[in-house]
């Protein structure tokens, strides 16, 4: 089986990549060969015994679709994207990247599939930012999309274009709604999600963290290795059980910033949690206050898409995962 990740070289391209060269397989099938692709170098893995590529490319640039798919890959991830941030600060590039980008992709494979009938399966990660408020208690996969920022209009523009072309036949495609991923390991990004991580992943190591919002903002969570694990079960699932209504809501964790503050406690300590900084920020409270909060996923559950279900479970994922057991700076 041969895997191309568009977007390879972010946290979850990565982890994706590394989880598949540990598994050796993907729904019983071996990858046999990789194709690694973002605008900066991916990194080739250690240990994976086939081919890989690694392709420095970008996918807004109308030809480079046609080069990442020559390979005629059988499964694609569709990760690239610019994140919720930036893409609200720059309309045009938020467009280019976010919508434009997907189109080529998309395009590419449709005149393949013409000139071939080649048909891959196409993984596309969306985002529960393609909802607005006001919201029901639960929002469930019968709610519309409004939603209220560019990025969140790109994402769901890409699931109308994911659905149809599916329908068409030109690739069978299955979108995955991810929760706000956290923690993500590194340093932050311009994602206005990004305090959500940064508030534990620093505390953890002994750094000083700046909240933005009040500790009663409420969100909707996954960790990374959740998100991995809807990566690949997407890459198999049989769509023929999903449907025409191509595009799920993934499992998750609704907690408040206090509720992730005092897991924080619990893992770490009341050391832990004096670091983090109260320092209101009116442009990421009014983008965070449009944002959903809470989902009943049992759709996705049903079709064996799993999540955490409590936050010291994410805490205690990513002391395992990225800070080796332990916890300290």
């Amino acid at each position: 089986m041969h895997i191309l990740i568009i977007g390879a070289a972010g946290m979850v391209g990565r982890k994706l990549t590394d989880r598949l060269v540990a598994d050796g397989h993907l729904g019983g099938k071996e990858v046999s060969r990789l194709t690694l692709a973002d605008v900066v170098a991916p990194a080739a893995p250690q240990g994976f015994g086939g081919p890989v590529e690694t392709l420095t490319i970008d996918l807004s640039a109308p030809e480079s679709a046609a080069t990442m798919i020559a390979g005629r890959p059988d499964v694609i991830f569709h990760l690239a994207a610019i994140v919720s941030g930036e893409a609200e600060a720059d309309f045009d590039k938020g467009y280019r990247i976010n919508l434009d980008g997907t189109r080529y992709l998309f395009d590419a494979i449709r005149l393949e599939n013409g000139r071939s009938g080649y048909k891959p399966r196409v993984v596309f990660t969306s985002s529960i930012a393609v909802f607005g408020a006001p919201f029901p208690e639960k929002i469930g996969d019968e709610f519309f999309t409004t939603p209220l920022t560019s990025y969140g209009t790109q994402k769901a523009i890409g699931e109308l274009l994911l659905a149809d072309y599916s329908r068409r036949g030109f690739f069978d495609g299955i979108g995955i709604r991810l929760p706000t991923i956290c923690i993500r390991p590194g340093k932050p990004n311009k994602a206005a999600s990004g305090f959500f991580s940064n508030i534990l992943r620093e505390p953890l190591v002994g750094i000083e963290a700046v909240l933005p919002v009040s500790p009663d903002v409420r969100h909707w969570f996954a960790s990374p290795r959740a998100a991995v694990g809807f990566l690949m079960h997407a890459g198999t699932i049989d769509l023929d059980k999903v449907g025409p209504r191509r595009t799920l809501n993934m499992p998750g964790l609704s907690a408040t910033v206090g509720e992730e503050i005092e897991a924080l406690r619990r893992v770490a300590g009341d050391a832990a949690v004096k670091l983090i900084r109260h320092e209101k920020d009116e442009t990421i409270d009014r983008i965070v206050a449009g944002w959903a909060r809470d989902f009943d996923t049992k759709r996705a559950e049903g079709l064996g898409f799993q999540a955490e279900t409590s936050f010291d479970q994410i805490i205690r994922a990513h002391v395992e995962d990225e800070l080796g057991g332990k916890i300290g700076g």
